[in-house]
Formats: structure tokens, sequence, C-alpha cells
């Protein structure tokens, strides 16, 4: 064991009662049973087979409000893997659950037995046909299909709230349909063709057209079965005019039974049976879909009504005038939202009973687009409307930051609502859809329900398809809660059946939760045939027993999830799973909602817990140590819940008060570690990349791998000793050199701080670097390991410093480092004494990208351009919303600028890369290869740890965006020597 290893003891919770009905037993706290363990070690390898109880338990939830324990994760990253597994569970008589995004709201992605992760080597697209179709993994998220289909003017159809992080095989599975897909646009309807993998592990391609052939060779009895189920049901007239009427409405529930009216073979069946499916029938390996246009012209408008009934009423005139979305919010909802970051504050506001509607029109031609404005304006002149609050406007807009802050308060419905439950309550949502004439009345008729068993639920909606979302939330520990909940879903399913006739799930695929009411809906003859379909293709009860179908009639009350109180910054969460998808170690071990989930378990079971001891043993490493710390969750949580901050307080409760002083020494003596560095820098330049990786492994081993960085080749040499001369009379602004800068160089030697003064001094905006500028920081590097002593050093330090240079905030502080603009923008107010936050008050900090894009840019004359680059924003560019900037500048040196699909975090997160070579290797994969799959004239980002990281990942050399805009300006026929580069023979 190393010297400095943390000790776990010191992130046990403190509990103060007993065991919570749903914990994990203590006979668990090994982990996978040995001999399943062994078994499916032999049958795919030990990398693809997680056993530690910290692994079973962060995929024991989903964003349900059902918690299950499985007894074993496969990583399945092959066909050959899944029909594997589903082979041997079928001769051990073992269960089997898929999960991909775990993105489900009635618990399909959740099993106690046998659970297979399908999300993480199953991405990618393949675009088609110029466009109009797709080829799409099932582990790829719809949003990062859609940035790969917008480059081409298209889109999928179905568009759910979650599409930034749900995965295509989950949306076709549980026919996920969203805004604007209707009935029409769904994953039934334009899914041109799939590949899935039945329970018996045989593979079906419905592209093939000797699939029909291939199968009835494979499973004769199958199709035999199929093809005397769909001449039953034809015969039956009445069970016809059944099912046809179903799918008038948007309806999830149960089995697709029109798949044997519109299908003639039994791979046509299969087809149409796998949507909404739910993992229950085989695997979805594969899908091929027919596309939309994406229609860029838009014209939106958030529009309020004295009351939901008087929204409900509007919603078919605007269907009628060709609206694409109509969104319904009720008060609840609204207010909710107040918390969503860009919201305007006031909607908490809103007085009781107003209630809005979301009306977007999409056109794809200017024409169609005037039309919908003559349409809007016809229709928005015969309501009568309300503005509660001073931020409502009433008016149809076509301002896109606007229009997508709407959006995102709609989106964020779950989540906000989520946030403002009582803490400790599980939160529960349904969806349900009726005839949109019947909405008002629906509307109505739930609330008065809501009232009667005194749930103060909130309401939102695809109001143009009448399918209404509701959420409320109740105490699982409390058995009187639970039964006041079970009270009120017999009364709501009788509700929606008989008065109605409406579908008990019309997106959200049936799940847990309606099982025990789907013969409610459908009644007992059609209830049958779904029975039959599943011992059709699953005889032996593999696959998800008991999520489509179940006999037990409380079986949506069994595995309610408590939730138990955590740190305040995180104690929202709903374990949505909205923040997984950017996070960089989804991949490698735990992500943001599987740190939460984890934690939640400790604090569910009592003190000296068994199992307590074996979740500390991995949590170090797996959530707290590999968390990059960059906070991108935060960016992605609809309601900022920011994880990142929640692991570096974990950090600093792990350091002992000798660490902290430490630490608070070497920040006071930051000027004479700098200069060590750089010194270190410079001999290492003179060794091998072999004996520097020896050495600092091995002293990795006897110290820590949390302290001690690991060799990497790509680490630059040292910086030049001495910064550019600059003039303090003449400046424009004070340029802050990041120490980053100063102690690393550039690409080939380059320079930044030269680039940027002499590129600043071209456009006529010089800049001043101030001479005391060593040995300060922006704090970044003690606030991302937690050390608050020599955090709150630096920050009042820096502040100060930046205080003098730039005479009380006279000139602005321009910073050419990413991270060191947030951190001395944002993060180090909280470690300010009141006096030096009052100066910080009057700072004007400007990241050195934004300069350039705003001072720079106007000023200068671009005398060459590349053909191609690609970019790699960082994540402090997003957090402080400067990725537009980022582009301006790449667009002004490059004529084709590339942002990757996956272009996210990169892991590095300053000096996380090197403790944790493999963050930044898995957080990159899919980046690098997409950057590594052609050939670019240019690999541009701006920050250097970030370059260095994306060097790592992708062998191609990274440089500062700002380096390429100097070469871009630099005067025609200049030949004087290169200003970013050393002459020959300089040293550093």
């Amino acid at each position: 064991m190393a010297l400095l290893d943390a000790k776990p003891e010191t992130l046990r919770p403190v509990t103060t009662s007993g065991p919570a009905i749903d914990s994990v037993a203590e006979d668990r706290a090994a982990g996978t049973p040995e001999n399943l363990r062994e078994d499916l070690i032999g049958l795919l390898g030990e990398g693809k087979v997680l056993h530690k109880l910290s692994d079973l338990v962060r995929y024991a939830s989903d964003a349900s409000p059902y918690r299950f324990v499985p007894q074993v994760v496969v990583i399945a990253e092959t066909v050959d893997d899944v029909a594997a597994v589903l082979r041997y569970a079928r001769e051990h008589h073992r269960e089997i659950v898929f999960r991909a995004a775990g993105t489900s709201l009635n618990g399909q992605s959740q099993g106690t037995d046998i659970l297979v992760d399908v999300r993480r080597h199953w991405t990618g697209v393949e675009v088609l046909n110029g466009g109009a179709q797709a080829r799409i993994k099932p582990g790829t998220t719809v949003g990062h299909a859609n940035i790969t289909l917008a480059r081409h003017g298209r889109l999928m159809g179905p568009d759910p709230a979650s599409s930034s992080v749900c995965t295509v095989g989950g949306v076709v599975a549980n026919n996920a349909s969203g805004m604007t897909a209707g009935v029409t646009r769904n994953s039934y309807k334009l899914l041109s063709s799939l590949t899935f993998v039945l329970p018996s592990g045989t593979v079906v391609d419905t592209a093939d057209p000797h699939a029909d052939d291939r199968l009835r060779q494979a499973e004769p009895a199958l199709c035999d079965g199929l093809i005397a189920l769909k001449n039953e049901i034809e015969r039956d007239t009445e069970l016809v005019a059944r099912i046809r009427k179903k799918y008038q409405l948007k309806n999830t529930s149960g089995y697709r039974l029109d798949a044997f009216l519109d299908g003639s073979t039994p791979v046509q069946i299969l087809r149409g049976l796998m949507v909404a499916s739910e993992g229950t029938l085989g695997f979805i390996a594969e899908t091929v879909f027919d596309t939309v246009p994406l229609d860029r012209l838009t014209h939106t408008a958030m529009l309020f009504f004295p009351t939901l009934r008087d929204a409900a009423a509007a919603v078919p005139l605007f269907a009628d005038a060709g609206a694409r979305a109509i969104e319904v919010m009720d008060n609840h909802t609204l207010r909710a939202c107040a918390s969503v970051a860009g919201v305007p504050g006031d909607w908490a506001d809103m007085p009781a009973g107003v209630a809005a509607l979301l009306v977007e029109f999409r056109a794809g031609d200017t024409e169609a687009h005037e039309n919908n404005r003559r349409a809007a304006a016809a229709v928005r002149e015969k309501l009568t409307l309300v503005a509660p609050v001073a931020s409502v406007t009433n008016q149809f807009i076509e301002d896109a930051a606007t229009i997508n802050m709407y959006w995102h308060a709609r989106q964020a419905f779950m989540t906000a609502v989520g946030k403002a439950r009582p803490t400790g309550t599980t939160l529960i949502t349904e969806d349900f859809a009726v005839l949109p004439s019947q909405l008002a009345d629906a509307c109505v008729a739930l609330s008065e329900l809501q009232r009667k068993y005194g749930f103060d639920a909130a309401v939102a909606g695809h109001a143009a398809y009448g399918n209404l979302h509701f959420l409320l939330a109740f105490d699982a520990a409390r058995p009187e809660e639970v039964q006041r909940y079970a009270a009120f879903m017999e009364d709501f399913c009788t509700m929606t059946v008989s008065r109605f006739d409406g579908s008990l799930k019309a997106e959200h695929a049936t799940g847990r939760n309606m099982t025990p009411f789907l013969e409610l809906e459908w009644g007992p003859r059609a209830t049958e045939v779904m029975w039959r379909v599943k011992q059709l293709l699953d005889p032996n009860g593999v696959l998800a027993p008991g999520v489509v179908l179940n006999h037990e009639p409380r079986a949506h009350l069994h595995g309610l999830k408590t939730i138990p109180t955590i740190e305040a910054v995180a104690d929202a969460c709903i374990e949505c799973g909205f923040c997984e998808s950017v996070c960089p170690s989804r991949d490698l071990t735990t992500t943001p909602r599987q740190r939460i989930v984890l934690r939640r378990e400790m604090l569910r079971q009592p003190t000296d817990s068994a199992v307590t001891d074996a979740l500390l043993e991995s949590y170090g490493h797996d959530a707290v140590d590999t968390c990059a710390g960059d906070s991108t969750c935060m960016i992605a949580c609809p309601v900022g819940i920011d994880t990142g901050a929640m692991m570096k307080g974990f950090r600093h409760l792990r350091h002992s008060a000798r660490e902290e002083r430490n630490a608070a020494r070497i920040a006071k003596a930051f000027a004479l570690a700098e200069r060590s560095i750089r010194a270190a820098l410079g001999v290492a330049a003179h060794l091998s990349d072999r004996v520097l990786e020896d050495v600092t492994a091995a002293v990795r081993e006897v110290v820590s791998p949390e302290l001690i960085p690991e060799w990497l080749p790509e680490i630059p040499g040292p910086a030049r000793r001495r910064l550019p001369a600059t003039d303090r009379a003449t400046a424009t602004a004070v340029y802050y050199v990041a120490c980053v800068n100063r102690i690393f160089a550039g690409p080939d030697g380059e320079a930044l701080p030269q680039t940027i003064v002499e590129v600043s001094r071209r456009a006529g905006r010089p800049m001043w670097i101030p001479p005391d500028i060593v040995g300060s920081c922006c704090a970044t590097i003690w606030h991302s390991k937690g050390y608050d002593e020599g955090n709150a050093v630096m920050a009042n330090r820096i502040v100060e410093r930046a205080w003098e240079w730039t005479d009380r905030g006279r000139l602005p502080l321009v910073v050419d480092a990413s991270s060191c603009t947030l951190g001395i923008a944002h993060e180090v107010r909280p470690y300010l004494r009141p006096d030096n936050l009052r100066k910080h008050a009057a700072l004007k900090v400007v990241d050195s990208i934004v300069w350039a894009a705003t001072e720079l840019l106007p000023n200068l004359v671009i005398t060459r351009r590349l053909d191609s680059a690609v970019l790699h924003p960082t994540c402090s560019m997003r957090h402080l919303g400067d990725d537009d900037h980022l582009r301006a500048v790449a667009a002004a040196c490059a004529r084709e600028v590339t942002i990757p699909v996956y272009a996210d975090c990169c892991g590095f997160a300053g000096d996380r890369g090197m403790l944790h070579k493999e963050l930044t290797e898995a957080a990159t994969r899919h980046e690098a290869e997409e950057v590594t799959a052609r050939a670019f004239d240019a690999h541009l980002s701006a920050n250097r740890t970030c370059e260095i990281g994306m060097q790592h990942a992708t062998g191609r050399p990274y440089r500062s965006v700002l380096i390429e805009l100097e070469r871009a300006t630099r005067p025609v026929g200049d030949q004087r020597p290169d200003p970013t580069r050393p002459s020959p023979g300089s040293r550093p």
C-alpha cells in the first residue's frame, strides 16, 4: 500500500437510524455469488463481468421509482456476447434485463439477476442515402444521432425530452416519442429495418431479403406460431377493431398487436413486435431509421392562460393551424421550472391556476414560414391570455436564445419538480393519452383526483396528441404513504379507461408500474394474446419477467425505492441520468448518478455495516479519484446538481490537518514550486520517456497515485523563462498568463504569451503583463483537489493582485486558459475574505478567446486560411458560455471547422489525466475515433492541459486556436521570424 493512500473510513456517513426497508442485505456484501461470477468470466472474459458490490448497487437504480439489485452485471461488447449470455441464462434457468442509458421511468432497465449493459460498446451512426436514412447502433444517444444527421438537414423522428442521454435502442424498445412524434413519427412508423437477437440466440436482420427463409430454418416452430396467431387475430373482427382503435392514440401499453395486422411474414411481424417490447422479446442490436427533415425556421411562443382548462381548450386551434409542437405546463410545473438555469425567476410567483402552452411552428422554406406566422397570429387573436408576472410576453418569437430557454424549461419538467419535492420522498412519473378533444376534461379530472388523495402533483405533456404526464411524490419508507399511492393508481387507471377509453401508457412503455392494469385497458382477449406472444418468443421466461406482463395485482408496489437524505449539493437528484452522457468517467468507473446512488445506499445502512465497508472500499477510487471534477454534469443536469463539487468535498474530507497545512504552504511559496516544475521539465527533456515512465511509476507506488503524476510522452518541455516585454502605459488590458502557460511550452516549443501579445498589438489592442505575475494562480489546482486552506490562500492572492494590476478594475483582466478564467471569475468567490469579495466584484475577467473574438478579430485582416481544422471546446468554456466565440475564432482561421459529435470533456482536468491517464483515454475514446478518421490541417483548442490530453488521446498535435489566429493574420510578405517560436539554438 502506498504511504499516503486515502483512508476509506473518512468518507463513512453518519447514520442515526436503523437500516432502510430496501437496504442491501449484509449477505450481499461479497458481491456476485462465486459460481455465477466464475461461470460468466469463463464464458466472456474477466473484463466483461462486473461483480463487486459497488458495481451491483450502482446499476440498481434508474430514472424510475424502483430499485432492484442485480446479481451480476455483464458488459456486452458484441452480438456474440449477447447470444452467449442468453444461452447461459436459458441453460441455467436465469433471468436477463438489458440496460442502456437507464432513463426508463418505470423500472424497465432493472432486474434481480443478470443485468446486461448494452450502452458502452454500442455507439455509432452511419448516414445513408444523403441523410434520408441512418444506420444507428442501439447505445447511441438520440442527441448524438441528431448532431450527425443535422449536418445533412435531417433528424430522427422520435424526440423525447431526454434526447441528450436516452439511447436509440431504448427509444425503440419503449417506442418513446416525445414532443413532435405523435403517432406518425415514432419508431414503429419510421424503422426501416432492425437487427435483433431472439431469446434463443437467433439473430435476425429484417433488411436481409432472405431473412424469412433463414428464420424458418432456424426457428420453424416460431414462424408457424406467429402466422397461426396472425390468422387467429384477423378472424376476430372485434379484436381487430379494438387494436386499430387503440393505436389511433399514442399507446405503448403491452405488445404492439398491430404488428400482426401490418406484417405479412414472421420477420415483418417480429419487426413490429420488437418496438415497445421493453427488452422482453429480444435484444435490438442495430436499427435503420427513415429520418425526417430538419425544418430550421421556427416560430414559437410561450402563452399563459388563466386555467389549465383554458390552455387545453386552445390546443385544437393550434393543432388545426399546423403547429408542430404544443406542450402544456400547469401551474406547479411553471413554478418549479423557475429553479432551472436561464428561466426567469419570477415564474416562481405564478398565481395559482395559471397554465401555459409552449407552441412551435416549424418550416423548411420561407414561404411555409410566412404561412406559419399568419396562422399563429390568427389563433393568437382569438385567445384570452394573462400576463401574471413581468417576464411573460405572450408573443410569438424567433429569437433562438429565448426559444431554447422555453424548451429547456419544458424538458426540465421532471427534474425541476423533483428538485422541489420534500427531501426523502420518491418521485413517480406517469403518462397517459386521451383523444385531443378530451384533453380539457382529462386535465380537470386528473386535478380532482390528485386533490382527493392529497397529491400536489405537477402536469405537463404533449397536448397536441392528448398526452399528459404527471409527477407526484411520496415517502416509500412509510406503508401508509405507499397505500395512498396505490389507492390513487387504482382510481386513476379506472378513470382513464372507463371515462376516456385512453391509453394508460402513452410513450413511456408499460413498465412495472402498469403491468397490473394492462388487462383493465386492453380486456382479457387482447391480454391473453400478449401472454401467448411472450410464451412463443421466450418460452423459458429469460427476458425481463414482470416488466410488460405480470399476474401479481400489487406488482407495482414491489421494489419502490427509498431516497435517504445525502449531502445538500446532490440531495435533489432524482436519478434521472441526464448527467451521464457527458461524464468523462462514464465508461471507466462511475457516473454522477452512480456516485449519488452509492452514497444513498451507504445512508440506507446501519452503523458498522459490512455493506458500507464494501462500498467504501471501492468508492475512493471509483467515485472520488476518477471524477474529473469538471462539473459538466451540472450543465447537463436541468437543475444544476454539481456532483463534481460533491467529489471535491469528499477529497477535502480525506485530507488530514497536516496535509491541508502543507497544501497552504505550497500555495504561499508557489513561485518556488513553479520554478521547480519548470526546472524538472528541463531535466526531463534530456531523459527518455521510458526512464521517466519507470521512475514516476515507482514513486507513485510508494507515495500515492493521487499525488504523483504519471509521465506521459505528450508532456511538453518548459516554457520560456522570460515573458514578453509589454508596456503598461499603452495597454488596453492586463494579460494574465496562467501558470500552465508559464510552465509548459506549446507544441513544437511555441509560446502562447508571445502569440497573444503579438496578435493583440497587431489589432491595435496592446496588453500589459504584470512583472510580479510569477507565483500567482487562479487557485483551481487547490480547488480541484479539495485543499480548502491552499485554495483560500491563492484565491485571495490572485484577487488582490488583479485588483492592483487592473487599476481597481479599470482595465479588463484577460486570461489565457479557460479553466483559469472560470476559476478567477467564479470559483474563487466562496473562498474570498469580505474585502476581497468587494474587489472581485469590480473586476472584469475576460477569457482570451472572448477577447480575440470581440476585440481582435474586428481589427485584423485574415491573410491566410487553412482548409480544415478540428476543434475541441473545453468544459470550462461550456461553463462560461464561450463556445460561440471559440467557433468564431476558429472559423476565421480555417474554411472548414469541425466539432466532433462526441466533443465532451477530455478528462485531463488539470493534472487528473496525469494521475489517471485511463480517465482521459476513456473520456475521449469516441472523440478520438472521429478525429483520427480523417486528416485535418490543424487540431485546435483553448487550454494547454486539454491540448496535452487530446494529443495523448489522438496522437495529433493540438495547439491553441490563438496561435493559429496569429498565423492567419500575419501580414503578407512578412518574413520576420515567427514570434511564437524560439530562435534556432536558443533555450527556453
